[in-house]
């Protein structure tokens, strides 16, 4: 389970003080999709790093007790003066994965080839992308955080990122930050809206949706 309990992000900015998320209080629902909305700016991306443990809130804490990914999408952990095998290898001792395996299925998921005994750094940010999705889904985790990956690559590689998603609904959740109804229709059975600091949870990812397409007329 992920629970929220008081939390809050406020960031510096050259206007002042900028807060993205008021002190929250929220249990996510195990075992459920959850669609997080929010126009441009609103912190979606802020508050899945926050729940990733990748960024700090401001206040607050924000409890864990389950086997969760880094936001897809999201390659800040990467060492770019490692190769892409050599951050495969790393990550995969973290999380007590068969490198062979973990390295075996990135290699043919991401498709990056020759690209992974070079430096992350002379990657591309698509590839970093390729790169950070294929080694999420070659560890099993209880919950997939996902920041609009599904927007990287051709047609023929999202319809790979799709059917990838399918399979581990099946036995894992999902967080994910989509400006595509679709997608979040396709994926997500709840909602979350992101506006003006104040998070609303919906049990139906359509009405979240909703209100969204409302607050951004």
């Amino acid at each position: 389970m992920i629970e929220l309990i008081n939390v809050s992000k406020i960031y510096q900015t050259a206007s002042g003080k900028k807060q993205v998320l008021k002190p929250c209080n929220l249990k996510f629902p195990k075992g459920r999709n959850i669609g997080l909305l929010g126009v441009n700016g609103a912190g979606k991306s802020t508050l899945l790093r926050m729940i990733a443990g990748s960024e700090a809130p401001t206040s607050g804490l924000i409890k864990r007790n389950i086997k969760m990914s880094w936001p897809l999408g999201f390659a800040g952990g990467f060492n770019g003066s490692m190769t892409g095998a050599e951050n495969l290898r790393f990550v995969s001792r973290i999380y007590g994965a068969d490198i062979n395996k973990v390295t075996e299925f990135v290699k043919s998921f991401s498709e990056l080839d020759d690209y992974l005994d070079m430096p992350i750094r002379s990657y591309s940010s698509g590839m970093k992308a390729r790169l950070a999705f294929g080694l999420s889904m070659a560890i099993d985790f209880d919950c997939y955080l996902v920041d609009e990956i599904t927007g990287v690559g051709d047609r023929r590689f999202q319809d790979k990122c799709r059917d990838a998603f399918r399979a581990r609904s099946e036995k894992s959740s999902l967080i994910m930050v989509s400006h595509n109804m679709s997608t979040l229709k396709e994926h997500c059975d709840l909602g979350l809206v992101l506006s003006g600091g104040e998070l609303t949870f919906f049990e139906d990812i359509n009405d979240a949706i909703d209100n969204y397409l409302t607050l951004s007329k």
